[in-house]
């Protein structure tokens, strides 16, 4: 089966994030960037506040004034930046100015986890995840589902719901444990809760 990636996250907008997070980070704080990834969003911090000169409304204008000059140049030299300040209107335009927060001495940006089009996911990976609840083993998702055929489960349902990246291994490391369980992946997490608000 071909596996089909879906990204959790707009890409161009997560770059930007990771470079504007790196090259303005208040190093002074010996605090380096944080990037934390949970159930449902990713979350970016770097250490510093908005330069005093700059408003808000400036900076989600584009208008950028660099903490890290050194840094910027050597990332425009390695054309990992096109051009000052262009970085944040793109993600203003994935997802707008409520993903960032600023504080007295931080700057987060959060983005959730891409809502799924819960049509272009099969109905037995849906059937299965719904029914996922913290680590499950094998035995109890069959009965869960009311499957008998351990073959047509694993063929079905669990091996195209790992294939996809919505369920993952407790071992993966020994896989064919008789302690092996199953749980959801941060995308799995996102579809099942797709799942519930439809």
């Amino acid at each position: 089966m071909e596996c089909i990636e879906i990204p959790l996250w707009n890409k161009v907008a997560l770059r930007e994030a990771v470079i504007n997070a790196t090259v303005h980070n208040d190093y002074s704080f010996e605090v380096p960037p944080k990037f934390e990834i949970f159930p449902d969003r990713l979350e970016i911090t770097s250490a510093g506040r908005l330069p005093e000169s700059l408003s808000k409304e400036e900076f989600f204008n584009g208008i950028s004034i660099p903490r890290n000059k050194e840094l910027m140049r050597i990332y425009r030299d390695v054309e990992l930046v096109e051009s000052l300040g262009s970085g944040i209107p793109r993600i203003l335009r994935a997802y707008g100015e409520e993903c960032f927060k600023f504080t007295d001495n931080f700057i987060r940006i959060t983005f959730p986890i891409t809502a799924h089009d819960i049509n272009n996911v099969s109905k037995p990976i849906r059937t299965l995840v719904a029914c996922i609840e913290g680590e499950t083993d094998r035995e109890t998702l069959q009965s869960k589902l009311g499957i008998k055929h351990r073959t047509y489960f694993r063929n079905t349902y669990l091996k195209p719901s790992i294939n996809e990246g919505y369920i993952e291994f407790t071992l993966p490391n020994e896989k064919q444990s008789k302690l092996q369980k199953y749980r959801l992946t941060s995308k799995g997490l996102a579809l099942k809760d797709a799942l519930i608000k439809r």
